[in-house]
């Protein structure tokens, strides 16, 4: 069975699972409106989990999902993964998951779609055997009144259990900023800077460890770029970004 083959199967099988809020509130293919599950079986197969890596740094391919070596730096990112190709069906599922009218019960769905995706790769998991930790990219105050939860946090505490990784909140957002989606890749690292502070209290515990700072979607990579500096000026040794998608 190839990769994908199997990441689908997997997936799929966990969508049927059929529980007494189900017969009551039915979910729907997000995509055709299919009751059954968020993603019915047509749908599914528009799922690409055939994702290239991107050196964040540079911005252009690597193979391995690591930063290249000659764009490595003291407060740089050292790598970053994802799940799913960030196409026509992955954008509906998280903007249903993120926007009104919120769809909050997507959460442990798409926490499967990535575990099942990025368990297949021997870079995330070589990685990921070295006691990491699991931080999601806050939100800042505003937004989480807005919304009433965290979509970065949703994803990171699921992944963690199945994982058994530790998940800890390390990052605060300290500045409202615009929604990065209308701005060109300059914008977009212009207008994170300075969004992430590091929690007190917390400097001395992660000295030395590997996070993964957890997130939706990666686009330009400037979320992640920002906060990998937070947390490696902080004193943390290794930090790759892990999101459930990945486009441009």
């Amino acid at each position: 069975m190839q990769r994908s083959d199997y990441i689908i199967s997997s997936v799929f099988c966990y969508t049927q699972a059929v529980g007494l809020l189900d017969l009551i509130f039915p979910k729907r293919c997000i995509n055709c409106d299919t009751i059954g599950a968020y993603v019915c079986s047509s749908c599914f197969i528009y799922i690409s989990f055939d994702v290239m890596s991107i050196c964040l740094v540079c911005n252009r391919q690597t193979y391995t999902g690591f930063t290249h070596e000659r764009c490595r730096g003291r407060y740089l990112i050292d790598g970053a993964f994802s799940g799913i190709v960030y196409g026509k069906i992955a954008k509906k599922l998280i903007y249903r998951f993120k926007y009104k009218p919120y769809l909050h019960s997507l959460g442990s769905f798409l926490v499967e779609l990535l575990y099942e995706s990025i368990i297949q790769s021997e870079a995330f998991v070589a990685v990921e055997k070295s006691n990491a930790v699991l931080v999601p990219i806050p939100l800042h105050c505003s937004k989480y009144r807005q919304r009433g939860y965290n979509q970065a946090e949703i994803l990171a505490a699921g992944l963690g259990k199945k994982l058994r990784l530790s998940v800890s909140d390390l990052l605060v957002r300290v500045r409202a900023t615009k929604s990065q989606f209308s701005l060109d890749r300059s914008e977009r690292r212009e207008n994170i800077i300075g969004a992430f502070a590091f929690k007190e209290g917390e400097r001395e515990t992660l000295r030395g460890e590997t996070v993964f700072l957890v997130d939706d979607v990666l686009t330009s990579g400037a979320t992640l770029l920002e906060a990998a500096k937070v947390l490696k000026k902080a004193g943390v040794e290794k930090v790759y970004g892990l999101t459930l998608a990945h486009g441009q």
